[in-house]
Parts: structure tokens; sequence; C-alpha cells
């Protein structure tokens, strides 16, 4: 993408469909005027006065328990320095979207139009009751140290700049896993320090914290090594000048352990790597370029173990590991402060989770066959779903146990529980889904890309290289678009009814004709419905010219689905193509099916289509809960139609015996387990959370899915073709452009499956 493209993405995201990335949304009904007495006048009156009876009940009756304010002065943001108040509101409302969609937090972001310490204290002071607590960002040292350390003394609500402390509690257990691997002591290591703000003092602090000794750290700042016969140094500087008689980086690198770079681009060259000790351990966390390029580190020492800021390389210090988490665990107990053992709890409780069997969901996110601990995963990833439990549970008992903790929490597996269950925003599987198709972008063929809405799908699918896209489509009608949307990017424009065509629509003919020449087609017809874009798309991607088509957005299903089931062939041992509907809900992922293809399907049919979606579901990382749904619960009507549900779940248990799946069940009894417990404790669903659902018959599929959709807060994803031995899947007609691009993203995941799989046979 280039900067013109990233410019004008960046600016279209923020400003459309409304302007900023959040939003104030109820959490009481307001449907009826009993309502609105309830939230405002009168009723309003009495969780008033009870909270003026007693201060604390301000948790109980209002959102200040789950409530952050992210407050800056926009005086040290990101890259961009001091651009004041306003610029940084972008930058705090992302900060305030990470809170949510990681730790289901609520947050306000503030910014304030003020630089002078004390002014800037008073006013947090002033606003702080408002909220549960207070996260601090992009504030410049040496104030923000002043700011950071006044509030918390001040102040009795969970506060942390996270500048200094995010970076410092991430990098900190990723040095502890490194030392490990290194078999190094940290308190023998020679650290050098490039940087001297907020996060470097912040960083040596709870490295000290966990061992490092004074006299074996080296700090540096723009002038050079931080020494102690330097005149006017600051109280935080002082606190880590050296008495040694060194001026340069390159001099304080040798035979050094680690290196910590917080500073600038390109510092550290191969001759200062080449002179540090053996297996050394260099964290360059300058974004977006590091203190030395993550390729070069490795070519030129094969014993590095190597950390940056970046998302492109392992082990990322990414401080959205830390800060969710740490004011989850610290709000769920009411804590007054985050003080250093939460800190320190919530270092240990990353560097243990990099240490232990990784999700396979994780490893499907990030194209891994299985991440292990060693020296290209030390730190947890971003989307590991342990992140939301571990790390809160350990800041929670830190809290309790250093003093600080205003709620103790007594049913610890409850806590779990509930923690768990903040996991179903479904912004993380599409960010999941997403990130798997980048890992291995497949060719995707685009079949009505003459349609402006399916161009601007295939260009985000392309600018997000979420996979690689071929236009089908008159190629001047395509271009004009392309010009009035700035698609920039050369990719390929094919018409099947050109001439230019030609040889490949004859190839593509004859190879047809051979699969249908006993069933009716003559080489004529064949010729002439190659120049039809589906029949030719679906032949690309079964003569290996694209990995998977989509198609659908302008036409009706029948006449999508005709060519691609009669040019591309069934999965060997498959009798019977089904769809499935992905359907992301608060709960989480959820797989509907058959939403498409098989109108009554027979017993037989329902246990192989249950099948086959567990397949699916099995392909994000999933272990599939599958409930086979009928208007009876197990067995209770002597109907047909039940009884096919029934016969249906015993052909599942007979040949696929370690399937979790289970029915004839009713969908209430299905999604609700307090339910099933109570009246069917012998079901093997029992406990379980059900994320698959199998129909009796199109009509309840196809019916539940677009009602779901349309009145829940829920996407769809879909519907997935299963069954066929080419990737190939079919778009709802006027799909939205999301829509398209998250159906391109499966299309691209599903081609890397039986890409896998053909490579394997």
């Amino acid at each position: 993408m280039n900067k013109n493209q990233l410019r004008r993405q960046a600016l279209v995201y923020h400003a459309k469909p409304r302007p900023g990335k959040t939003e104030v949304v109820p959490t009481k009904s307001y449907r009826s005027q009993r309502d609105l007495a309830m939230a405002y006048s009168p009723g309003v009156a009495i969780p008033c006065k009870e909270i003026e009876k007693q201060l604390d009940q301000v948790y109980k009756y209002t959102n200040k328990g789950n409530l952050v304010a992210v407050i800056s002065n926009g005086t040290a943001v990101l890259g961009l320095g001091d651009i004041g108040p306003e610029a940084s509101k972008p930058v705090m409302e992302g900060k305030a979207l990470l809170f949510k969609i990681f730790a289901d937090i609520d947050v306000f972001d503030i910014e304030i139009n003020e630089k002078d310490p004390e002014k800037f204290i008073q006013t947090v002071k002033a606003i702080a009751p408002t909220f549960g607590g207070i996260n601090l960002e992009d504030i410049k040292a040496p104030e923000a140290f002043e700011i950071e350390n006044r509030l918390k003394e001040e102040l009795d609500i969970p506060l942390m700049h996270d500048d200094q402390h995010g970076t410092a509690i991430i990098s900190c257990a990723a040095l502890l896993n490194a030392l490990e691997l290194s078999n190094k002591n940290i308190d023998s290591v020679k650290i050098v320090v490039s940087g001297a703000g907020a996060a470097a003092i912040s960083c040596t602090r709870l490295y000290q914290s966990f061992g490092a000794k004074k006299e074996n750290i080296i700090m540096l700042d723009s002038k050079g090594v931080i020494r102690q016969n330097r005149p006017n140094l600051s109280p935080q500087k002082a606190e880590f000048a050296t008495h040694r008689t060194l001026d340069t980086l390159a001099e304080a690198l040798e035979d050094a352990d680690v290196f910590i770079g917080l500073s600038q681009p390109n510092i550290l060259d191969q001759a200062m790597l080449l002179s540090m000790a053996k297996n050394p351990i260099v964290f360059a966390m300058a974004n977006p370029t590091p203190e030395i390029d993550y390729d070069l580190a490795c070519r030129t020492r094969k014993d590095i173990i190597m950390a940056t800021g970046r998302s492109d390389h392992p082990n990322q210090v990414n401080n959205v590991l830390g800060f969710p988490f740490i004011f989850r665990g610290a709000l769920d107990v009411r804590a007054t402060k985050i003080n250093e053992p939460m800190k320190k709890a919530a270092v240990e409780a990353l560097a243990k989770l990099a240490k232990q069997s990784v999700p396979e969901q994780v490893n499907i996110a990030y194209e891994e066959t299985k991440l292990n601990f060693g020296k290209d995963y030390i730190i947890p990833k971003p989307f590991d779903p342990r992140l939301i439990v571990d790390v809160p549970i350990a800041v929670a008992k830190a809290a309790i146990a250093s003093g600080v903790a205003q709620e103790p929490i007594d049913d610890w597996e409850a806590y779990e529980s509930e923690l768990a269950e903040r996991l179903g925003g479904h912004q993380k599987v599409l960010r999941m889904i997403h990130d798997r198709a980048k890992s291995d972008p497949k060719r995707i063929v685009f079949a009505e890309a003459d349609q402006l809405d399916v161009l601007k799908a295939a260009q985000i699918v392309n600018e997000e290289k979420i996979g690689i896209p071929i236009l089908l489509g008159n190629k001047e009608t395509i271009e004009e678009l392309m010009k009035s949307i700035d698609f920039e990017d050369t990719v390929t424009i094919i018409d099947p009814k050109s001439s230019d065509q030609s040889e490949s629509r004859l190839r593509y003919a004859e190879a047809f004709w051979e699969t249908q020449k006993r069933k009716g087609k003559t080489l004529y017809e064949c010729k002439s419905l190659l120049k039809e874009r589906n029949y030719y798309a679906a032949m690309m991607v079964r003569a290996g010219d694209a990995d998977s088509m989509l198609s659908g957005f302008s036409r009706k299903y029948p006449a999508v689905v005709k060519p691609i089931f009669e040019v591309i062939a069934k999965a060997k041992g498959v009798d019977r193509v089904a769809a499935t509907n992905l359907m992301l809900t608060e709960r989480g992922m959820l797989f509907l099916a058959d939403t498409s293809i098989n109108v009554d399907p027979s017993a037989k049919e329902l246990a192989k289509i249950a099948h086959m979606t567990a397949q699916v579901v099995k392909m994000f990382g999933v272990d599939p809960v599958v409930a086979l749904l009928s208007y009876n619960n197990f067995g209770s009507s002597p109907f047909p139609q039940a009884k096919k549900v029934a016969q249906a779940v015993s052909y599942l248990h007979r040949l696929h015996p370690n399937l979790i799946a289970d029915g004839p069940i009713q969908s209430d009894f299905a999604l609700n387990n307090k339910m099933l417990g109570e009246r069917f404790p012998f079901s093997s669903l029992n406990n379980k959370k059900v994320n698959t659902l199998i129909f009796p018959n199109l009509d309840a599929a196809n019916i539940t899915y677009k009602i779901i959709k349309e009145l829940g807060k829920t996407s769809s994803i879909g519907p997935i073709l299963m069954g066929l031995e080419n990737s190939a899947h079919i778009l709802q007609l006027g799909a939205s452009v999301d829509e398209m691009v998250n159906m391109a993203a499966i299309a691209g995941i599903d081609a890397q499956e039986k890409l896998k799989l053909k490579s394997k046979i």
C-alpha cells in the first residue's frame, strides 16, 4: 500500500460511516415510559440518595466500576511528538477501542489542553469521581513522572501511565523468558538501554525489581552514555548514570548480554551486534522502524533472541498484551491503585503463559504448525484467548495480597468463567480470520468485478493482502470504476467474452466438455458457456489458474451455484455438497447448517452435513460442539421429522464417536446450558458451549440465520460451501463490502486448507 492509499484509507476509516471509533450504548431498556421514568426522573433520585449515604454504592448503581478514562495532553503522541490535545484524540479513541475489544472495559477518552503539570494534575483529580480507573497516555517526560506519581498518591482508583509501564511489563516478561532460554541469570547480565524517556526508565526499574543489578546497566540518551559526571541530569537519568568511562553505544555494547532499544531507527549496526556476548538478547522496540532490521540482525547472529515492536516479526512487544488485562483485574477487585506487586504479577503471568501449550486457534491465526516456547516465541500472541483469564486473575490476586483490593474475590472459578465469557466479541474473530488469510494470500477470482461494491471489496482484499484478486468483467468498465475509487495497484483483469481470452477459453471449454460430453453437452455449448463469467471463474479454479472464486452479488443463488457444481467436482468421499453460515455473535462463533443447498436432507445426509460442518469449525481452531435441532427434545415426538433428526444423531454417534454431538434438541436448550443441565443432564452437550447448529431442513436454517443477522448484533459470513474439491463460494445477493471482504478471507483460508490436503495426497 502506497502513502496515498494509506492516507485515503485512514481518513475514510476515521470519518465514515460516522466520525470517530467509539460510541455510547445504553445498557438498560428504554422502550417504555416506565423505563424512562426509571432511567431519569423520578426513579433516578433513589440511587442518587443511596450513593449520597454511602459513596461506594456508586459502583453498584452506575458504570463507574467498568469505566476507564484514557487521558492525554498530546505532548508525546506515538512518533508524532507534541501535536496537541485535539490531534491526539484519534489515538486516544484507538486506545479506548482496544480496552473494549480485548477486556470489555468501557472508556471515555479525555484530551486536556494543559501542559503545566500542577494544573493537569488538578484537572484529572477533579474529574476522577466519574471513573473506576485512569490510563494516562502520551504525556512527555519528565512531566509524566511527576504527574503519575502525584495522581497515584492522591487518588484512590487504579491509575497507570501505559507508555511507561505497559512496555515495561511486556518486555520484562519477554526478557525473563529470553534469559531462561539463554541460560543466563538476570542478576549477572550486562544490560544496555538505548533511550532514557518514560518507557526506558520504567522498563529498567522493573527489570531491577526482578533482580537486574544497577552496576550492570548502562543507559544512553541522544547525547550518549549517561555518566555520573554529566551536568544537569534529571533525577530519573541520574538514577541510572554510570561511573564507567564510556561514551558511545558501540563502546557500551561490547560483551553486553542484553540490548533494550526504545530510541531511534537503525542506530544498532552489525559490528555492534557482533561485539555482544554469546546468545545476545536484542529488543529493538523503536516503532515502526526498529534500532536494527530484524532480518539483518538474525543473519548477523544466529544465536540471537530478537524482539521488536512490529507485528510482522516474532516476539512483538505489544502493550495490548498488558494494559487491558491489568485494568480488568484491578477494576474487578476495586483496587485503589496499580502497584508494583500487581505489575510484577502481570509480568509473571505473561512469562508463564508463553511456556504453556498454545491453543490451536492461536496456531491457526498465525499460520503456525505449532507455536512452542523458544527463541521465536518468548511472549504470548495478542489473539491468545487465555490472556483475558490468566492476566486479570494474577493481577487481582496480587491486589488482594498487597492490601489494595476493596472487593476481594472469593469464588475464583466463577470469576474465571466470567472472564472467559467476555471473549465473545466478534471483531476478534474477524481479525483472526483476516490474519489467517493474510499469512498465505491466495488468488481469488471476483466474478462480478464490474460492480462497484465488488470492486471496492477487491480493493480492500488487495491492499490489506488478504488475497490476490483477479477481476472478471468488462475491462473498460472495471478500469473506469477503479479510477473512481483510486484503485491504483496493478491487478489481473479478465473479460471472458474478449477475443484476448480465446485461447484460454478454448482450453477451459475442452476440459469442461470432457466432463460433460456424456451428460448431454456439446463442445459448442461448452465454448458458449465459457463466455459466461461464473463458468469461466470456476474453470480457472479447477485448472489451477486461481485458488478460489466469489460470485453472487448481483445474481440469484441458483444462477451462480449451477456453474460451480457443474465445473468443480465434489471432494473425495463426499456425495452431497452443503453450506454453513458463520454467525459472529456476542457469545462467540456460531455455525449454522445447511443454510443454502439441501432442502430436506435425509437422516444420513443430515449426519454428513453435521460432520462436514464440524470439519469447518475445526478449520478455525475450535473444537466443534454440535446440536442437531428439532422442535422436540430427545425423542419426545413420534413424528417423522423428529425421528429423522434422532436417526441422524445415531449415525453420528456410530460413525464419529469422538465428535461431541447430540439431539434432537430445541434451540433454546441447545444454547442455554442451565436449562439443559436441569432438564437433560445426560446430554453430551451438558456443561459445554454449543457452537454448531444443524437444522432439519433448509427452511429452518435459512430463515433462522437471516433473522439472527437482522435482529441481533451479529455479523454473518457465508454461505460457506462444503464438500467441493476446489474452493468456491457464493455471496449473498447485494452483500455489503465488509461481508464480501470477510467472505474473501474465508475463501482464502478454505483454499489454503484444500491445497494443503492436495499436497499430502
